[in-house]
């Protein structure tokens, strides 16, 4: 139960893991798995836009993830792509504004050409801004990000002296979101992997024990319950904090 209405995250992430183990418990394959993440994707979207989230940013292909068996990878493309469709007006009926993270021009065209009509379609929505991390890697984006930087030195656009925090977050692909405030990762697995390495570094962690598939809303007030009993510090002391 959320006790604090006025303390609801600005920017929550979340690493969607469990789809494969959920299946597997329950004698289907990893794809059966990833069809009922779909479902759980829903629940989390509806609910946030519900309890004021202003950004919901979800983990749905990383750069590792083009490791996995072709079967699997051309599912979950499929699925994006059906996804998209199926829900477009939903988003656009509770006003949520699509965005889309990652090194995106890997992706099949198919996806591509879905995505980027989604994300027009809905531009002017403000209730929520909802961001596909896809083909994303935290490694990968900054690696990105400091050769534009540095090529911007090499040819006098920038100086040296110049290049700051600000610098930097103008050259990520998350250039546009704000800093996270709740990272949520599922499945009981306490890692980062590779997400949001540059966004997260205030960010509050919380680990649920539940596979992907089983989240919803009530799993999500658990964490933002858990999120608003803890006191952020951004480097004060309490004491500071309370003068």
């Amino acid at each position: 139960m959320i006790h604090k209405p006025s303390n609801i995250p600005n920017h929550i992430a979340i690493i969607m893991d469990g789809n494969g183990r959920w299946a597997k418990s329950k004698g289907k394959n990893r794809l059966f798995g990833h069809r009922n993440g779909v479902k759980a994707v829903q629940k989390t979207v509806e609910e946030s836009t519900r309890l004021g989230v202003k950004y919901l940013t979800l983990y749905a292909f990383s750069t590792e993830n083009w490791k996995r068996p072709q079967k699997e990878i051309n599912t979950l493309m499929s699925l994006l792509v059906s996804s998209l469709k199926k829900e477009l007006n939903q988003i656009l009926e509770n006003d949520i504004r699509l965005n889309s993270i990652g090194n995106l021009s890997k992706l099949p065209v198919s996806v591509q050409k879905e995505l980027n009509q989604t994300i027009e379609k809905t531009k002017k929505n403000s209730r929520m801004t909802l961001t596909l991390a896809l083909n994303y890697g935290g490694k990968e984006e900054l690696t990105h990000a400091f050769k534009e930087i540095a090529s911007k030195v090499k040819n006098n656009i920038i100086s040296p002296e110049n290049v700051d925090e600000t610098i930097i977050n103008k050259h990520l692909y998350t250039q546009n979101l704000p800093d996270v405030d709740l990272l949520i990762r599922t499945s009981g697995e306490q890692r980062i992997s590779n997400f949001l390495l540059w966004k997260i570094a205030y960010a509050e962690l919380y680990f649920s024990k539940v596979l992907w598939p089983d989240f919803d809303e009530s799993q999500l007030h658990l964490a933002i319950h858990n999120y608003q009993q803890r006191e952020r510090r951004f480097g004060k002391t309490s004491e500071q904090l309370k003068a």
